[in-house]
């Protein structure tokens, strides 16, 4: 949205984008629901990309972090290979469109009322205002962000394990301090944000009788498989069509799984791997 220059003679205004902080995460903003709104128009996710425009890999990134945490998925996609595949937008993304749009509008008239009681204390108050703000915004480097209500709490002495219902058939375990348990307020039925880096995710193949200790196993199918020099990163469905999870692993050991597109796979990580953040 465009936003006049302060010159010598204007006092800085309040400008800011807005970012949706609900139960289900800090997950949508402008250059997100702009991307659905395209979606919704081309019926394309590659098509959607070009007309934001962003990348397709983080177009479909995004589609996955929404479709994650999201109660119900907002696309509804198919695979199409580096020509894109059809995409459908939901009615609950249409119906979230809506309402973020109706919000935005709000929230904007909100900001100009605020500047202008600000500026009228002196405009150096509004530049300070702004920088406060942009230290309270909070990003997270971890790949995989999930949502649900705690159903388990497990206490022990020092550690519980704190188990989310992501779907129905879709369950996620983490290992927290009973201090954090404490700190973040967690109850059963609580609505948290699950986190995991792509690099604590190991992959398995194969019907073989493997053991491992990891309390998260997930069974999944290859949806994309995006190659590095050394590194790649390989993204997984879930059970139930709503969720992914993402992995990064060596080429390597790409090769040697044979991993493709479309191949049944297990993902693996402890549950100390999660971290936990209160919605609330």
């Amino acid at each position: 949205m465009y936003s006049p220059r302060p010159t010598s003679h204007t006092p800085p205004a309040l400008t800011g984008k807005l970012m949706i902080d609900t139960a289900v995460g800090s997950f949508l903003g402008d250059k997100r629901i702009r991307l659905l709104e395209a979606i919704d128009q081309h019926g394309s996710i590659l098509q959607a990309a070009k007309a934001v425009p962003m990348a397709y890999k983080a177009a479909w990134d995004a589609v996955d972090d929404m479709n994650n945490v999201a109660p119900e998925p907002l696309v509804l996609r198919a695979t199409g290979g580096r020509h894109g595949g059809g995409s459908e937008l939901t009615d609950f993304g249409r119906r979230l469109i809506a309402f973020y749009r109706a919000l935005e509008q709000e929230s904007q008239a909100a900001l100009a009322r605020l500047s202008e009681r600000l500026t009228q204390a002196g405009a150096p108050n509004v530049a300070e205002f702004r920088q406060v703000l942009r230290k309270l915004s909070m990003k997270t480097s971890a790949r995989n962000q999930f949502s649900g209500p705690i159903v388990a709490i497990r206490s022990g002495p020092v550690e519980s394990e704190v188990t989310l219902r992501l779907a129905p058939s879709l369950a996620l375990a983490a290992i927290v301090t009973n201090e954090s348990v404490q700190n973040l307020g967690l109850a059963e039925g609580r609505e948290v944000m699950a986190f995991v880096k792509a690099s604590s995710v190991v992959l398995l193949v194969g019907s073989n009788d493997t053991r491992v200790s990891a309390r998260n196993q997930f069974q999944g199918r290859v949806q994309a498989i995006h190659h590095g020099p050394v590194n790649t990163e390989v993204t997984l469905d879930l059970p139930g069509g709503q969720h992914v999870l993402t992995a990064v692993v060596t080429e390597q050991s790409v090769e040697r799984l044979g991993l493709a597109v479309g191949q049944p796979v297990t993902a693996v990580f402890k549950a100390s791997s999660v971290f936990l953040v209160s919605t609330d």
